[in-house]
């Protein structure tokens, strides 16, 4: 059974619920749970940089005992790197290009057993249909998941944008009356999550 963790994002605002989040992904791993730390959906010249960052934070955040071994995801070795992993960890960014990466393999069964974290983007990609914040639309998923998911729910999200503030209200209606409409829908606030054993 593979345990989803889907993460609504904004983790850097939210620092309690983000050591709650690490410390589900790391439940019942034991002192070295491997990570595999996959920026898919972010630019390729970034990948080193956000690493690098996150490699030096990830066991501050962990609880205490924990002692977590850190992988940087790359899609010519995804499956083999996933397979030496016990938790993939896949970060936000942009709708379109996580899924362009994604679709190039066999998911979920590459990470079958596995827990799978999710953040944002991330979070939309697996569920069958979601309202994405950047687009301000709703779009499909890749159906990993039977369910509806809305990031940074309420947040002040694309706030300086151009466009104005989100509609969060109007955003969940739209969701809610896109596509299947009897799939439960997961509108997070920043920093939550949702557990999901499939």
């Amino acid at each position: 059974m593979t345990k989803y963790v889907l993460n609504s994002g904004g983790m850097k605002n939210n620092p309690k619920m983000s050591k709650k989040f690490f410390a589900e992904l790391v439940n019942g791993l034991g002192e070295k749970p491997r990570f595999l730390y996959c920026y898919f959906a972010q630019p390729r010249e970034d990948w080193e940089e956000s690493f690098s960052k996150e490699k030096e934070q990830l066991p501050k955040i962990v609880p205490e005992g924990v002692f977590p071994l850190i992988e940087l995801a790359f899609p010519t070795k995804f499956e083999k790197q996933i397979n030496d992993s016990d938790i993939v960890y896949i970060k936000g960014g942009d709708d379109h290009l996580l899924q362009y990466w994604l679709k190039k393999f066999d998911i979920p069964n590459i990470w079958k057993n596995k827990v799978v974290g999710t953040s944002s983007a991330s979070s939309h990609a697996l569920s069958t249909q979601f309202w994405t914040s950047d687009w301000r639309q709703c779009m499909e998923g890749l159906g990993v998941l039977p369910i509806k998911f809305l990031a940074h729910y309420k947040s002040a999200y694309g706030g300086k944008d151009t466009r104005g503030p989100i509609n969060w209200e109007k955003a969940l209606e739209e969701l809610k009356n896109f596509g299947e409409k009897d799939l439960p829908i997961y509108a997070l606030e920043e920093g939550h999550f949702k557990i999901i054993r499939i």
